[in-house]
């Protein structure tokens, strides 16, 4: 056992702490090249990946950096950051410590780099932009350790590959780097410890005692949730009185219009005007700032916020989270409750706030799997090439490389540890000439071979490369001001698209705040207070999270278990109502209901496929619906059902879902759809085939948009096999539009199809006919009614055909 210094136990012991087992096990395997801590929230993770490093530094001198730590979020650097200083301050240890993010100032990052930090905390963007200087060998002479913090969250993002390649390239400049991810919320920790491993060699994984169990429940409410809709505004008289109960409670939402609705109807109901905040990524900087330190002050009674308060940061005296909404993925969930009496002998205390019935059921289902440890997530697959290339450019803006000691580099990035050199070299093809249907063009004319080496054909171009690392796609946001005669203060973001949809005097939520539009200025939308209408909705960027396939399936474990004795009863009446009229889902088949109502035939799909899917297999059956004369009119979606109706019943499925039709009818919608062009924008952006940034200004939306659109018909017409094109489709599939769900569950019902025909809605499918987003469906079917209604037209006035 490696003992701990005496300075570090007498400080421990002032504090009337002892030292944890895991982080005693981190201090005894220190030289392990790699290291998975997973402990809960509260135990210690950090202090755990630090211990090695404040103990080797404070008995040994070690000139620059020693220990680079990441983090997913530039505020948890900063708070990392100061809870370092606390024990390096009080045990007087020769120790700098600094942090570089994104809204570092120039000057301090340029001193960093010429005169490193013995610990410097920073984004995974930022250590990559860091690796592109000719100087990087020399920033990076010495370092020691890499700290991964909140490792999960990195992992199932491109942030998460971007991040790996970059540790390959530390690898190779420091060969004894060793290597630590901590995190409290891993469903396969084979999966992580394998994406943070350097290949060949393994990585070890320590588990923490896991501590006291949570205490979660279900707000109850004198008011039932509503068939439909996702604002909870029904739950804000509950909501209200929890907060008066606990000192500062955390509400987190799943989408930033929904925190902005909720927010703006709580405060309506705050008659006592308790302190309450908002907070989420589409906010000014500053006020999320101001937001923060309240918080660390202890002055909110309570905070509305999004995933930007999601990860390990202590956030002053928290002890109530209330997520609203079900949560969609439980290891989400654990990660929000822990926000929650951050202490490792304290349970965490949470409540979940249904936003519609059948959320009763999932959230339920999400409570259950926290319960039992069951955590979920999807595999990421192999490392994308989009970012694959961008490495590749980082590489060469450091200076002239051999591709043959950068692919030997790269593979040891465990995404990317089984990339075939055929695979590379169409990267490495792709940076230097824009490939095929490109290569005449000198703008794409980036990489050329001088004796052997691979450097960039344009030295100046490295500027250009630089300003557009990243992985992270923005939504064509635009700047919300203050008119400049009111003050000019910054509000935050808003999608360009909403802002193109405003006319002057319209008015929406940002911040809290009734704003009203007053005019389009250099790109930055200005308005002024309105505080006397019904204002729109902000359309932010957040992600619209679909229920994850492993909480699917208890949520159909729950429908069929037949012990609904948790459920409210009101959900419970709900359930047996829909067993005693129809049936209810099971998993290992797949529920179509066929009923008529008003006028038209409709069609409702229990696929539990979430809700990408289930809106893909909207588009794909009506599609095909069309071609065997159903005429289908117009479908919805949620997560867990598809609605379709058209003209004529549907009575036969069989030929709709069979795997190979399936496949046929989306690659015939895929060909035309501007999904494609949408994905192929975000990858081409990554890959740096298109510049969002450039010295001048930054492009606009629509300028990008138009752009990427005449790159993707010239390269589908010219070298349809282009590598762009290749990623567009692997990512089209992975992402919005969910393929392999859809392909889960036709494996998982093997044929087994359950067609009922019955004589009305039924109390599943009554929720769908509320869901807004109705996509229509143009084709036979309007051509149909148009005839049929010119005939009832015609009669009407004593005319024939």
């Amino acid at each position: 056992m490696t003992a701990l210094p005496p300075l570090f136990t007498d400080w421990f012991a002032a504090r009337g702490w002892h030292i944890h087992p895991h982080q005693q096990a981190m201090l005894d395997r220190a030289d392990a090249p790699a290291q998975l801590l997973i402990a809960p929230t509260g135990g210690g993770k950090t202090l755990a990946g630090f211990l090695p490093t404040l103990t080797d530094l404070a008995e040994n001198d070690h000139q620059g950096l020693h220990t680079l730590y990441i983090s997913p979020l530039k505020a948890l650097a900063a708070d990392i950051k100061r809870n370092l200083t606390t024990p390096v301050d009080e045990m007087g240890l020769p120790i700098r410590i600094d942090d570089r993010t994104g809204d570092t100032p120039s000057s301090r990052k340029k001193r960093q780099r010429a005169d490193p930090p013995h610990i410097l905390l920073t984004t995974p963007e930022s250590l990559a932009l860091l690796t592109s200087y000719e100087d990087a060998a020399r920033t990076f002479a010495g370092l020691k350790r890499v700290v991964i913090d909140e490792i999960h969250a990195l992992a199932e993002s491109k942030r998460g590959d971007q991040l790996m390649l970059a540790l390959s390239r530390l690898q190779a400049l420091c060969p004894g780097l060793r290597r630590v991810g901590l995190s409290a919320t891993v469903e396969d920790p084979a999966a992580i410890a394998r994406l943070l491993a350097c290949h060949p060699d393994p990585c070890d994984i320590l588990q923490a005692d896991p501590g006291p169990e949570p205490d979660i429940a279900m707000l109850e409410t004198e008011e039932r949730p509503p068939w439909s809709g996702g604002g909870a505004a029904y739950a804000i008289p509950a909501v209200l009185d929890q907060i008066r109960r606990h000192r500062t409670t955390l509400i987190f939402h799943n989408t930033r219009a929904q925190a902005e609705i909720f927010f703006h109807n709580l405060w309506l109901a705050n008659e006592e005007s308790l302190p309450i905040g908002i907070h989420h990524g589409s906010l000014d900087r500053v006020q999320r700032e101001r937001v923060e330190a309240a918080m660390q002050q202890g002055l909110l009674r309570a905070i509305v916020c999004t995933g930007s308060l999601d990860l390990g940061i202590d956030w002053g005296d928290v002890d109530l989270v209330i997520q609203v909404g079900a949560p969609k993925n439980v290891k989400r969930l654990v990660q929000r409750i822990g926000r929650a009496n951050h202490n490792y002998n304290a349970p965490s205390k949470a409540l979940l706030v249904p936003a519609n019935r059948f959320e009763v059921v999932e959230c339920q289902a999400a409570l259950q799997a926290v319960r039992d440890r069951d955590l979920d997530g999807e595999p990421r697959g192999r490392g994308p090439q989009d970012v694959l290339c961008q490495h590749i450019l980082i590489r060469a803006c450091a200076g002239p490389f051999s591709a043959d000691a950068l692919y030997s580099e790269v593979t040891t990035a465990g995404a990317y540890a089984d990339l075939t050199r055929a695979e590379f070299d169409a990267c490495l093809n792709f940076c230097a000439t824009g490939g095929y249907a490109l290569r005449a063009y000198d703008q794409w004319q980036r990489l050329k071979q001088t004796d052997g080496l691979w450097h960039l054909r344009d030295p100046r171009s490295a500027r250009l490369i630089r300003m557009n690392i990243g992985t992270i796609q923005d939504s064509d946001l635009l700047k919300v001001r203050m008119q400049r005669s009111r003050g000019g203060k910054p509000l935050g973001e808003v999608e360009e698209g909403f802002a193109a949809s405003l006319t002057p005097g319209d008015t929406f939520l940002i911040g809290g705040e009734i704003v009203r539009y007053e005019s389009l200025r250099e790109m930055t939308v200005e308005v002024s207070r309105d505080r006397g209408r019904q204002p729109k909705v902000a359309v932010f960027s957040g992600t619209k999270f679909a229920t994850s396939t492993q909480l699917s399936q208890r949520i159909l474990s729950l429908l069929n278990g037949g012990d609904w004795s948790a459920l409210p009863a009101h959900t419970a009446d709900w359930l047996r109502l829909q067993s005693d009229m129809s049936r209810l889902p099971k998993s290992g088949e797949l529920l179509i209901e066929s009923f008529p109502h008003e006028g038209r035939e409709h069609a409702c799909i229990y696929g539990f496929a979430g809700r990408n899917a289930q809106q893909t297999l909207g588009l794909i059956l009506t599609k095909r619906m069309e071609e065997l004369g159903l005429h289908p009119l117009g479908f919805v979606s949620t997560d867990y059902a598809t609605l379709i109706w058209g003209l004529d019943p549907l009575t036969d499925p069989g030929p709709l879902f069979e795997m190979a039709a399936l496949r046929e009818g989306l690659d015939r919608w895929l060909a035309g759809n501007q999904l494609m062009k949408r994905t192929f924008r975000a990858s081409a952006t990554i890959a740096g085939l298109i510049q969002r940034n450039t010295p001048s200004a930054k492009k606009s939306g629509r300028q990008a948009t138009f752009s990427s659109d005449i790159l993707y018909d010239t390269l589908a017409k010219y070298d349809p096999d282009h590598l762009l094109l290749q990623i567009t489709r692997a990512e089209a599939m992975r992402g919005l539009i969910d393929f392999g769900r859809i392909e889960e569950m036709i494996a998982r019902i093997d044929g087994r199809i359950d067609l009922l025909r019955l004589p009305r809605v039924t109390p599943f499918a009554a929720p769908l006919f509320l869901e807004q987003g109705r996509t229509p469906v143009e084709g036979a079917a309007q051509e149909r009614l148009l005839a049929e209604e010119t005939e009832k037209l015609m009669a009407a006035a004593g005319l024939s055909a």
